[in-house]
């Protein structure tokens, strides 16, 4: 019996033996099953971050190249280029091409300029070491073309052109943005040269007078690319402007004097007055005086979405327009004709059929709101006068020419206040990526379409430039 007895409660210990033994193995399978777990979602989340990694999108800098007409007849190019040195740091900045329409802008004033930069540039980077340096500067600055197109609207390509396509053919997955700060030469040549491109880029053109000079180029780039992805700015940019009206010519400025507003005349004295090189330099175009039209492309880079041209942002509103508005006579005009601002006009004419006169030559030349344009023969005895107003207003021509069919040629016509205006047969017919100034009543200033998208923004961006210019305070 105390065998039987003895032998029950070995029996037991030993269970109990094996179950402490079990339950100690299963806890240390649990352990290790958890330990296990932890470990694969450990490298699960690894898996998952690098993964992330690998399929976010860094914060990436818009792809920027800079056309100008710096050093050519207005000044405030000077002034957006320090405007644009200042904020390098925001840009992925792939070049800078001088395409002077008139006057002696050249490379050598977009190298000059760098120089300016190039004093303050230590002092600067203390601030911000993002900031580009000079010497990467220089390396993008290429020559464009010198003077305007003929009305075909290119010629042979230059170094400028040229560095477009390079730029535009990068492999990225971000487009090329271009800036065109004068006239469109550049970019119309690039386009005739390598059309491959024209999906490539993305165009902020600050248009009126602009388009007024380079009429040609405008017109080949809407006729032979309408579906290229462009922000046509003709009005909206005065928003940015001082006082659009004293500011407009060059000669009329001359009364404008600095006063105590900071965000007007005085904002020189505010910000820029002992601010190193730059600041003393910026006084040498229109007294220091803001008017900078040409910034406002760069704005719309800076704050809000470029991918969204109707929303808000410091460049501007912009809505899509579905036609560029053209209008062509074949007789001279009267003031019972009218056309829209910054429409394309076109007097064709026929006349002597001349062997002796290449095709696409000047040989006629019209007096226009004080200025002289260009008209051009086409051979089989056709000749044309292309021209586009700037702004509303009531015009007439002179027409000299040697040819005696045309000399003596007057007339006038009316430029009315809406862009682009209601559809006509002769528009260039554009596809869904073009974009230009708002038309509601409430955003004009004045004459100027769409400028307070524009104005609302400035006063907070000149406050922001402020900051900066504090980094140079001697």
């Amino acid at each position: 019996m105390q065998f039987f007895s003895y032998l029950c409660k070995s029996i037991c210990e030993v269970r109990l033996h094996l179950s402490i033994e079990r339950v100690l193995c299963l806890r240390f399978a649990l352990n290790i099953a958890d330990d296990m777990k932890k470990v694969f979602l450990l490298w699960m989340a690894v898996l998952a971050g690098i993964t992330a990694l690998a399929q976010a999108k860094p914060e990436e800098r818009p792809r920027v190249l800079i056309s100008t007409d710096i050093g050519g007849t207005d000044p405030d190019d000077n002034q957006s280029m320090i405007h644009l040195m200042m904020y390098s740091d925001l840009f992925q900045l792939e070049g800078l091409v001088s395409s002077p329409s008139f006057g002696s802008g050249s490379k050598q004033e977009l190298l000059r300029m760098i120089d300016l930069y190039a004093k303050d540039y230590p002092q600067l980077q203390k601030h911000n070491p993002k900031l580009i340096s000079p010497k990467a500067l220089q390396r993008l600055c290429k020559q464009g073309r010198r003077g305007l197109m003929p009305y075909k609207g290119y010629s042979e390509p230059t170094e400028g052109s040229e560095w477009i396509v390079r730029c535009a053919r990068k492999k990225s997955n971000r487009p090329l943005w271009v800036l065109v700060w004068g006239t469109l030469e550049d970019v119309a040549q690039a386009l005739h040269d390598a059309p491959d491109i024209a999906p490539r880029i993305r165009v902020y053109y600050i248009g009126g007078p602009n388009k007024k000079w380079g009429i040609n180029s405008y017109a080949y780039i809407a006729h032979n690319f309408p579906d290229m992805w462009m922000i046509e700015n003709n009005a909206t940019y005065r928003g940015f402007i001082t006082d659009n009206d004293k500011m407009e010519l060059i000669e009329e400025y001359q009364g404008m004097e600095h006063d105590q507003n900071r965000y007007g005349t005085g904002y020189y004295d505010y910000a820029m007055r002992n601010r190193g090189t730059m600041g003393r330099d910026f006084i040498n175009y229109y007294k220091g005086i803001v008017k900078m039209g040409d910034t406002p492309s760069l704005l719309y880079m800076m704050h809000g979405d470029p991918n969204d041209p109707a929303g808000e942002s410091w460049g501007g509103s912009f809505c899509p327009i579905r036609h560029s508005s053209r209008r062509v006579f074949r007789r001279q005009t009267t003031e019972r004709d009218t056309v829209p601002v910054y429409s394309v006009v076109e007097w064709t004419f026929r006349g002597p059929v001349k062997s002796d006169i290449a095709e696409d030559s000047v040989c006629l030349t019209a007096t226009i709101d004080k200025q002289q344009w260009a008209g051009y023969h086409l051979g089989n005895g056709e000749y044309v006068l292309r021209y586009c107003p700037k702004a509303p207003a009531r015009l007439t021509y002179t027409i000299t020419s040697p040819l005696a069919e045309f000399d003596g040629l007057k007339g006038s016509f009316v430029v009315d206040d809406v862009w682009p205006g209601k559809p006509d047969a002769a528009d260039y017919p554009l596809g869904n990526n073009w974009y230009s100034d708002r038309p509601e009543r409430d955003l004009y200033e004045g004459k100027w379409q769409g400028a307070k998208t524009q104005r609302r923004w400035r006063q907070v961006i000149l406050e922001d430039w402020a900051k900066r210019w504090a980094w140079l305070k001697e």
